[in-house]
């Protein structure tokens, strides 16, 4: 029946064109397993302190959840990464409620100051879509350090791209990240009788902006507030860690406080210039 036969023809060249331009197409497909990863970072521990008082709870905490493949772990020096597979086909933001809780209970195995789990954004290698580089018109060159421009992608521009729909993460690669860094002189600690502990605990209390209510005074409203962020090198340098005979010692007595790069372990390029 060549009528028939012709009808069902057209009727599958129609259909296979609507699916054809209703199909999404990726140059890179996301190909990876239905997975929701938990990061702690832990500077200090050496990897057999992160297995031990890191992954090994998280991961305890996560073994008896429904619809899970599997459960694996990688424990590096100062770093600890889990990754938790579900069923094919498994609500991947009920998977990541579910871990969400887990990691709370979880946070209390993990000795204080060891670090905080973290889920990663719902996202991974194979999902970037696109790639920036912060350039400086030839004018202003030497206006701005490798340092600045990372700074303003940290501060700046990766806040503006978060808020793009569809964007889950926007990732800093290049460049310096700017630290205060305070060289502290063993021996001028030493002399005043002071452990290192108390100057961490005193740069770390200092940097604080803090409330006082408001005072009224005729009929009009003052509010108290206490001004402490740091803002410059000035700042650390004058913050008080104890006294010595009745004299304040300040931070600038016992160390050397200057801007600084944090270490890193990576950098981009582009065009053999250094790039962020």
């Amino acid at each position: 029946n060549k009528f028939m036969i012709g009808l069902f023809m057209a009727a599958l060249t129609i259909w296979g064109i609507f699916s054809i331009r209703q199909l999404p197409i990726d140059a890179v497909p996301d190909i990876t397993n239905n997975q929701v990863q938990i990061i702690t970072i832990s500077p200090t521990l050496a990897t057999q302190e992160i297995e031990q008082f890191i992954t090994t709870p998280v991961e305890l905490a996560l073994q008896n959840l429904q619809q899970v493949e599997e459960i694996r772990s990688t424990s590096r020096f100062g770093l600890s990464t889990i990754t938790v597979v579900f069923e094919e086909g498994y609500d991947i933001y009920l998977a990541r409620q579910l871990v969400g809780e887990r990691i709370k209970a979880a946070q209390e195995a993990i000795p204080n100051g060891l670090g905080v789990p973290e889920m990663t954004p719902i996202s991974t290698g194979l999902g970037e879509i696109y790639q920036y580089i912060l350039e400086v018109k030839p004018e202003y060159k030497d206006q701005y350090s490798i340092m600045d421009l990372r700074t303003m992608q940290d501060w700046f521009v990766r806040y503006q791209l978060n808020s793009v729909k569809g964007v889950a993460e926007v990732a800093s690669v290049g460049g310096y990240v700017q630290q205060y860094q305070i060289d502290v002189d063993p021996n001028q600690l030493r002399s005043y009788g002071m452990p290192i502990s108390k100057v961490i605990q005193a740069v770390r209390k200092s940097n604080n902006n803090v409330g006082g209510n408001v005072v009224e005074q005729s009929g009009q409203w003052a509010v108290v507030r206490g001004i402490g962020l740091v803002e410059s090198v000035r700042d650390v340098e004058n913050i008080v860690i104890g006294s010595s005979n009745g004299t304040p010692v300040y931070v600038k007595n016992i160390a050397k406080v200057k801007l600084g790069d944090a270490f890193r372990v990576g950098a981009l390029d582009k065009n053999g210039k250094e790039a962020v």
